[in-house]
C-alpha cells in the first residue's frame, strides 16, 4: 500500500457534486438554444467537429490572492467538480487558450459570481508583462474588458533597461517587465492592486505606480499612486543618512497582499545590480496613502524579498511574515536594525512597523558569500499553528516558531526544527504548499533537480518525507505546487514547471501541467505532455496554477492562459 493512501480517505464521499457527462452536455445544450452540438461541422471544411463549448461551472468560488489565502497555503479545498478519478486523459484536457498580449509572471485569480454589464460570472483576472489587465469569463472565456496602465507618455520597462544587472546580460526577463508581482483582489468593495512599471522613451526616468482599479469596468478608481520611500540609514546607496527607493533596480517580484486595510507591497532585485534593499511599504487600500516603510538593512546591503513570488504570509493578529536574501555586513540584527538572509516578524501597529521576532541561520555568511541565499523558496504559515516554514538555496528547510523564531548565534540554530534535503543540486526556487486530510497535515515541495516530497505534520514536527519518482524539474527553476480537494478528500496536487533538460531560469522554456494524486505521490493522474491538443506551451516560471470552479488556469510565455477542464 503507498505510504500516504491509508492516510486519506479512499472514497469520494456524499455531499461532493459530481455532473455526468450526458448531463454536462445537456446543460450546454439548453444554455445555448440548441446551437451546438458534437456532431457541427468545422466552418474551415476541414471534416473535424466543434467540441461542445465549455460548461458554465455550477461553482462559484473565488481565488483573490496568491496562493489563494494570506497563510499562502495553495490549498484550495473548496473543489468538487475535479478529483482522482475524472482527472485523466480520457475526461480532462485544455478547453480554453485565451490570447494576451504578453508573457504572464502572476497567478490568474478568480471571483467568482460577479456581476459584470448585467450579467454574472465566473471572471479571469489575468496581468501581463506588457502592464495589461484582463477580465474574462472564466467559463466560456468571454473577454469582458481590458485594460493597459502604462504611464502616459511612457513606455513598459524592459530587460535591456536593466543596464548593469548581471554585466549587462540580464535575462531573468526575456522582454517587458511591466506587471509582475500577483495582483490582489478586494472582493467586498469591488478593486484589484497591483504595480505596473514605466521609464521614459530614452530609458532615463524610472517609474512604479500602484494601481487600484474597478473590476467590473477596468477602471482606475483613483489616480494612481507613483511608489516612493525614503529610510534612515548607513547602507548602500545612502546619501547624507538617508536611502531612497530606486523605481529601476527595486524589483516587484513577490505577490502583493491585502490585510487590515492595507496593501502590502515588497521588493527584491535584478541580479544583484545594487544599490539595492528589500522594501517592505503599506498603503492605506481605500485612498493608496503610503501608511508605512520597513528597509531590511539600512546600514547595510541587498536583503532582497524573493520567496519564489509567493507573497507575503500573515497571521490571524495581522502580522506579515518576510524572508531576506543576501546580506553582507550584519547579520540577524547584529546592529539591531539589518536583516539580511533572515526570516522576520513584522508587527503592525497603525503607521508604524517593527520587528516582532527574526531568525538567521549561524552560516549566513556562507550562505552570503556563495550566493546560497535564505527565502529563496516561497515560505508559508502553517494553519492551526503556530509554525512558519521557510528554507534556503542549500537544500535546508525549517520550522520556526513564529513568536520566537531562533534570533541569530554564530555556532548554532537555535530554531523549533531543521531539516535538510540533502541535496546540493536542490536550490529550493520553488513555492512550498500545504494541504490536510482527516488524519494529518502535509506540506510539499518540489525543488529542482529533487523529486517531489510530502512531509507529513506529526506531533506538531514534520515527520520523514514520502518522495515522489515523477520526473521533475531541473537547472535553477523549481515546480510551482497547488493542491485542490473537496474538504479533505480527494486532493490533487497540481504542478507547473518546465520540461527537461531545459532551465527556466534564463531560458523561455517548454513548460508542463501535472496532475497527481495526493493521496499517493507516485501516481500521476494526467500531464498535459499526453495529448498534443493538451500542450501548455511556454513555461511561466514562478506563476502557480489556478485551481478553482472545476477549472485548472496557468499562465504562460506563450502570450496566452492555458484553460484546462472536464472535457
Amino acid at each position: 500500500m503507498p505510504a500516504l493512501l491509508s492516510l486519506w480517505t479512499s472514497q469520494f464521499r456524499s455531499g461532493s457534486i459530481s455532473i455526468p457527462k450526458f448531463t454536462r452536455y445537456a446543460l450546454a445544450i439548453m444554455i445555448f438554444g440548441g446551437l451546438f452540438c458534437s456532431c457541427k461541422k468545422n466552418s474551415s471544411n476541414s471534416g473535424g467537429t466543434t467540441p461542445p463549448p465549455p460548461v458554465k461551472s455550477n461553482q462559484h468560488n473565488s481565488l483573490i490572492t496568491q496562493h489563494g489565502d494570506n497563510y499562502r497555503t495553495g490549498w484550495n479545498s473548496t473543489e468538487t467538480e475535479l478529483n482522482t478519478t475524472n482527472v485523466n486523459k480520457g475526461k480532462f484536457g485544455l478547453i480554453l487558450s485565451l490570447p494576451v498580449d504578453d508573457q504572464i509572471y502572476s497567478q490568474p485569480l478568480v471571483v467568482g459570481n460577479l456581476q459584470v454589464n448585467g450579467q454574472s460570472h465566473n471572471v479571469l483576472f489575468i496581468a501581463t508583462v506588457n502592464n495589461s489587465v484582463y477580465a474574462f469569463d472564466g467559463d466560456d472565456g468571454k473577454l469582458l474588458w481590458n485594460n493597459n496602465f502604462t504611464a502616459s507618455g511612457m513606455r513598459v520597462v524592459q530587460n535591456t533597461d536593466m543596464t548593469g544587472a548581471c554585466d549587462g546580460s540580464y535575462a531573468d526577463f526575456s522582454g517587458h517587465i511591466g506587471i509582475v508581482g500577483t495582483p490582489v483582489i478586494d472582493t467586498v468593495n469591488k478593486f484589484i492592486y497591483f504595480v505596473a512599471r514605466s521609464t521614459s522613451p530614452d530609458g532615463q526616468t524610472f517609474l512604479q505606480q500602484l494601481h487600484k482599479v474597478n473590476i467590473i469596468t477596468g477602471q482606475d478608481d483613483i489616480p494612481p499612486v507613483n511608489i516612493t520611500a525614503s529610510y534612515s540609514g548607513t547602507g548602500d546607496g545612502s546619501q547624507n543618512l538617508v536611502i531612497n527607493f530606486n523605481p529601476q533596480k527595486q524589483n516587484q517580484r513577490a505577490a502583493l497582499t491585502l490585510t487590515n486595510g492595507n496593501v502590502i507591497v515588497t521588493w527584491s532585485s535584478h541580479c544583484d545590480w545594487g544599490p539595492y534593499h528589500g522594501w517592505v511599504i503599506g498603503y492605506d487600500a481605500a485612498s493608496l496613502n503610503r501608511q508605512f516603510v520597513f528597509n531590511a538593512t539600512p546600514n547595510d546591503a541587498n536583503g532582497g524579498i524573493w520567496e519564489s513570488g509567493q507573497g507575503t504570509s500573515v497571521d490571524d493578529q495581522g502580522n506579515l511574515y518576510i524572508t531576506t536574501g543576501n546580506g553582507s555586513i550584519f547579520y540577524g540584527g547584529g546592529d539591531g536594525i539589518d536583516y539580511g538572509e533572515s526570516a522576520v516578524k513584522l508587527l503592525v501597529n497603525g503607521n508604524s512597523i517593527s520587528v516582532g521576532s527574526f531568525f538567521t541561520p549561524y552560516n549566513a555568511l556562507y550562505l552570503n558569500q556563495n550566493d546560497l541565499d535564505f527565502g529563496s523558496i516561497g515560505s508559508l504559515l502553517i494553519p492551526h499553528s503556530n509554525y512558519f516554514f521557510t528554507g534556503a538555496k542549500d537544500g535546508s528547510l525549517f520550522l520556526l516558531d513564529k513568536d520566537n523564531m531562533g534570533g541569530y548565534d554564530s555556532t548554532a540554530n537555535n530554531v523549533y526544527q531543521e531539516l535538510n534535503l540533502g541535496n546540493p543540486n536542490a536550490n529550493e526556487h520553488c513555492q512550498a504548499a500545504y494541504f490536510e486530510n482527516a488524519n494529518a497535515g502535509f506540506v510539499t515541495l518540489w525543488s529542482e533537480n529533487d523529486p517531489l516530497r510530502v512531509y507529513p505534520l506529526v506531533n506538531n514536527k514534520l515527520g520523514n518525507p514520502v518522495k515522489s519518482t515523477i520526473a521533475g524539474p531541473v537547472g535553477q527553476n523549481g515546480a510551482m505546487l497547488s493542491i485542490s480537494s473537496y474538504g479533505q478528500h480527494e486532493g490533487i496536487i497540481w504542478a507547473t514547471h518546465a520540461v527537461a533538460p531545459a532551465d527556466a531560469e534564463h531560458d523561455v522554456s517548454n513548460g508542463i501541467l501535472r496532475a497527481i494524486n495526493a493521496a499517493n505521490i507516485t501516481q500521476e493522474l494526467w500531464n498535459s505532455n499526453l495529448t498534443p491538443s493538451d500542450l501548455l506551451g511556454k513555461y511561466a516560471k514562478f506563476a502557480t496554477p489556478t485551481i478553482v470552479n472545476g477549472k485548472v488556469y496557468v499562465a504562460t510565455f506563450s502570450n496566452k492562459v492555458q484553460v484546462y477542464g472536464l472535457k
